[in-house]
């Protein structure tokens, strides 16, 4: 451990844990040493002082929001064979469709994300039930190629705001500590909603009473009650907390306790932490609201919310991720997070392909069965990706004289890096080589499953909200983007990349591929903290608000 006397700051490097006991700061109730990152205003209203019950309700409903739009953009693999017969298109024509999905995703994430800034989260999550609604209708009605482009651009759309503010929702009621844990939450809505919904799928167009077009009516049904639900009861989660006075509190913490480890011993440490912290408290740099009533129901109820809206130009907001473009950890954890889309449309655009022909020659009802496996490997995921990766950073900060670095976390890295790889393997030449289905099925979708949750987790902790967190709205929307420009790219390559390498070079090829991207991740854990210092100067200019202020 370097000498405490000559820590270097950066970007994301922060003081998780009061070592010395003594801090006068707001600290979590379970674990009296763990200091509440960011630190909750005194305002009754900031969603970080919430209950606890509260913040699981609107948690809750988050969850089943994403739960619900990842399961439209991504139950229509046992279908395949359905819309071939019932539309007359190829299994090419539908993986375009497809594609289309992520195009909606991709654009979807560019245009809500300024919106949600200014206008707040609730209507942005209103609007996007109603577009997947319509989809639906016009999924459930369609009659040719061109209703299921719309369906799915349609799908992609109104999913969008999962993948750019429904991490964000997430952090706004979770601190530092515990964020790892509801991302990973957040990431399980995500892929669980992606594996389940189509086993759901495949029953119901099995069910010679149903058919493949009431998988659509029934989920036409859910979103007009979740609508009912939703605007009763979701709260905007906007708080526009003043970033300089937080940073200006964490680097008086860190140097305090650096002044006082270095020069004292620790039994003297506690009063005069005590006093030298709540100094930073009583000159203003914690601001005092106090005095602000509580928000009645029917003002959280409104639509448009701006009373903590970002005041720039719509056009403004639109720009600011451009500016991240250089920043390693932001770059690495947007490929990283784009190629599990690509593993997650493989899946979905191979299923019929593999498992509806020789040598398992499955229904479409056990096709969608497949998908179990990914599901629950997703779950271990999610507990790995989160309890687990909390849990280590809070060791790690422990050793580290209560600093908590971002790189922390990238240690737990290596698992996912193994199983993913495998996965791959398992998943690609199960099928190539006529083993058992198990190999394919429960070995190659189970080890997906947890890497994709794993992953997922990791590189939006650490590239979004952990290393430049001023610019956690503008990271999420860059990484996500990202990656669904990479999953549409996909689904137009996938089907002509296996006809013409086949499912084994196909498979190997894609094993190299997650083994350099995710391995990436090894450079960082290096150099990571250099890069950070290297682009805090960047990141401060880029985190002002009157940045870009060209329109």
């Amino acid at each position: 451990m370097q000498d405490f006397s000559e820590y270097e700051m950066a970007p994301g490097t922060i003081q998780l844990v009061d070592v010395t006991g003594g801090l006068d700061v707001k600290k979590n109730n379970d674990d009296s040493n763990i200091i509440l990152q960011p630190q909750p205003s005194t305002n009754i209203n900031d969603p970080l002082n919430w209950s606890t019950r509260k913040r699981r309700l609107q948690f809750l409903l988050l969850f089943i929001w994403g739960f619900l739009q990842s399961s439209t953009s991504n139950f229509t693999g046992p279908l395949y064979d359905a819309f071939v017969e019932s539309l007359d298109v190829t299994y090419e024509d539908i993986n375009n469709t497809a594609a289309l999905c992520f195009t909606g995703l991709g654009l979807g994430v560019l245009i809500i994300q300024p919106c949600a800034a200014k206008y707040g989260k609730r209507v942005v999550y209103l609007s996007g039930t109603v577009v997947s609604l319509i989809g639906c209708v016009v999924g459930g009605t369609a009659k040719n190629l061109t209703s299921l482009y719309l369906f799915n651009l349609l799908s992609g759309l109104g999913a969008s705001p999962v993948d750019s503010i429904a991490e964000v929702s997430a952090a706004d009621i979770h601190f530092q500590h515990e964020r790892s844990t509801a991302l990973a939450i957040m990431v399980m809505a995500l892929y669980s909603g992606s594996y389940l919904a189509p086993v759901a799928a495949g029953y119901v167009t099995a069910n010679p009473n149903l058919g493949w077009r009431w998988c659509f009516h029934i989920q036409s049904i859910i979103y007009g009650v979740l609508f009912i639900i939703m605007f009763f009861t979701f709260e905007d989660t906007t708080f526009k907390r003043d970033t300089e006075k937080e940073d200006e509190f964490e680097e008086k913490v860190l140097h305090q306790v650096q002044s006082i480890v270095s020069n004292h011993s620790v039994s003297e440490t506690t009063d005069v932490s005590k006093n030298i912290v709540r100094e930073s408290f009583e000159d203003g740099s914690v601001e005092d609201f106090s005095d602000i009533p509580k928000t009645p129901y029917w003002q959280k109820m409104k639509l448009i919310h701006t009373e903590h809206g970002d005041k720039r130009p719509w056009l403004q907001i639109f720009i600011r991720p451009v500016f991240l473009f250089y920043f390693p950890a932001v770059i690495w954890a947007s490929v990283c997070y784009g190629s599990q889309m690509m593993w997650l449309s493989l899946m979905g655009n191979t299923q019929t392909l593999f498992y509806a022909s020789e040598p398992y020659n499955m229904t479409a009802d056990k096709v969608g069965l497949t998908n179990i496996a990914a599901f629950v490997g997703v779950i271990f995921g999610m507990l790995y990706g989160g309890k687990f990766v909390d849990w280590f950073s809070l060791q790690k900060a422990k050793k580290n004289h209560g600093i908590s670095e971002p790189e922390h976390k990238l240690w737990t890295m290596f698992v996912p890096l193994v199983t993913n790889a495998g996965g791959l393997l398992a998943y690609g030449l199960g099928p190539y080589y006529a083993t058992h289905w198990a190999i394919s099925v429960i070995l190659g979708q189970g080890l997906l499953g947890f890497s994709m949750a794993a992953t997922g987790t990791l590189c939006l902790s650490y590239g979004a909200f952990d290393t430049y967190h001023k610019l956690a709205g503008e990271s999420v929307v860059f990484i996500l983007f990202f990656r669904n420009m990479l999953g549409m790219i996909f689904c137009f390559v996938c089907q002509p990349w296996i006809n013409g390498s086949g499912v084994l070079w196909t498979t190997i090829t894609m094993c190299i591929l997650s083994i350099v991207i995710n391995g990436g991740f090894v450079i960082l854990l290096i150099w990571g903290k250099t890069f950070r210092i290297w682009t805090a100067e960047s990141y401060a200019k880029y985190s002002n608000p009157d940045y870009g202020k060209f329109f």
